[in-house]
């Protein structure tokens, strides 16, 4: 069966009333339940009660992927109905040149049901099954298929079964902590429906240039004519600059929309990548790559690391990193990523808290960790995988919610 068209799934509610119904849930109450008791607990109780809205603070990391399929319509709904103020495109394109949302270029294999299709056919490289000490394997590119061919695929759980001797078992990996429940349908989109669908909840953008797995040029398309199709996009639709965060980890793409499209340069965001530089350390300033004083002068306004590089600990408490006070000296505003995204935290919480993970040993550290980079580190949002918890979080401790 097709996919649920775009325009047919942007009709299925009233877009316009999702932005003004926030609608949390209960995973905010339960992480709050799992606080120790102290001032921080007894505070976020006294809101449980608050009418809750929209807010800034609270960002979509490629909508709600904790449980529905990402970069679909449902997942971005479901995200600004958890009052996600701000939505993520991640910008990629199709064999035609035409943007779509994707987390990477070369994801259709595991965050679409592609090799379930005829068109497993043109992926750069098919199915092959896990045998002996091989795991299973493929690669299926968005500038593998057309436009057309992409609209055909239907969204689900970024995962895949590394151990599959079939294409039905590899594409069913979804962690345990996930869930496919929500997995059946998901609508895809292109870059410039995004535009429509998140201006229609209410909300403003965060695109994400991706870099592609591709040769640049490619078929005539540069990097140049990539980074200003994207912002086209939204000069085609109407939206103020004022209104979108661009984001790249490319620091060149970042430079050119600062040289090229100056205000929406203002607040085009660069993703440091700073973690895959041999001897990084986020608490010693001699090992970063980028001087913050340069970014700064270069027009660089906004800096976005994961989590951890923007903390440590010290006497058992979670304190900014010398990223932090470095970052903060030149003038550089913070966003960082990605809240939810490490599963239950009684381990240490993974590759997203490895700069604090001596001191995490339960969820409840989600609102600890957010209450240090709101308070003490000074974040100007925070992406996450379920929106919900940011946005109570910011309704009770935080005055704007505009």
């Amino acid at each position: 069966m097709l996919r649920t068209t775009f325009l047919a799934a942007l009709a299925l509610t009233p877009l316009t009333a999702i932005a003004a119904e926030v609608e949390l849930g209960p995973r905010p109450y339960y992480l709050i339940d799992q606080m120790a008791d102290g001032p921080l607990k007894e505070k976020l109780q006294s809101c449980e009660n608050m009418a809750m809205q929209p807010h800034p603070f609270s960002i979509g990391h490629r909508g709600a992927p904790m449980m529905f399929p990402e970069h679909t319509v449902e997942s971005n709904r479901a995200a600004a109905r958890m009052g996600a103020s701000i939505l993520e495109c991640d910008v990629t394109f199709t064999k035609d040149k035409e943007l779509v949302c994707r987390h990477a270029q070369n994801d259709l294999h595991t965050t679409t049901d592609i090799l379930a299709t005829d068109l497993a056919e043109k992926c750069t490289t098919g199915f092959s099954a896990a045998t002996g000490d091989a795991k299973a394997s493929a690669e299926c590119r968005t500038s593998d298929i057309t436009l057309a061919e992409y609209r055909t695929l239907n969204g689900k759980m970024d995962a895949a079964n590394s151990a599959a001797t079939t294409v039905a078992e590899y594409l069913d990996g979804t962690a345990g902590w996930r869930t496919d429940l929500y997995a059946t349908k998901g609508t895809i989109m292109t870059h410039a429906e995004s535009i429509a669908l998140f201006k229609d909840l209410g909300a403003k953008f965060t695109p994400e240039l991706k870099s592609p797995s591709v040769d640049m040029p490619f078929d005539g398309f540069s990097q140049a004519d990539y980074a200003q199709k994207m912002i086209d996009e939204y000069k085609a639709a109407g939206i103020p600059a004022s209104d979108v965060w661009a984001q790249s980890f490319n620091l060149e793409d970042v430079l050119y929309w600062i040289e090229n499209e100056p205000e929406f340069g203002k607040q085009a965001v660069f993703l440091d990548a700073s973690y895959n530089i041999d001897g990084f350390n986020s608490d010693d300033a001699s090992t970063f790559p980028h001087d913050f004083a340069e970014l700064k002068a270069s027009g660089v306004n906004y800096i976005a690391p994961p989590m951890w590089m923007l903390v440590t600990t010290k006497d058992g408490e979670i304190v900014p990193s010398a990223y932090t006070i470095k970052a903060k000296e030149a003038g550089l505003k913070l966003i960082t990523w990605t809240l939810e995204r490490s599963g239950p935290l009684a381990n240490g919480g993974g590759w997203y808290f490895q700069s604090v993970k001596d001191v995490t040993n339960n969820d409840a550290m989600y609102f600890e960790l957010m209450h240090v980079l709101a308070q003490d580190v000074g974040v100007e949002g925070i992406f996450s995988d379920w929106p919900a918890t940011v946005t109570y979080y910011a309704n009770c401790m935080m005055a704007d919610a505009s």
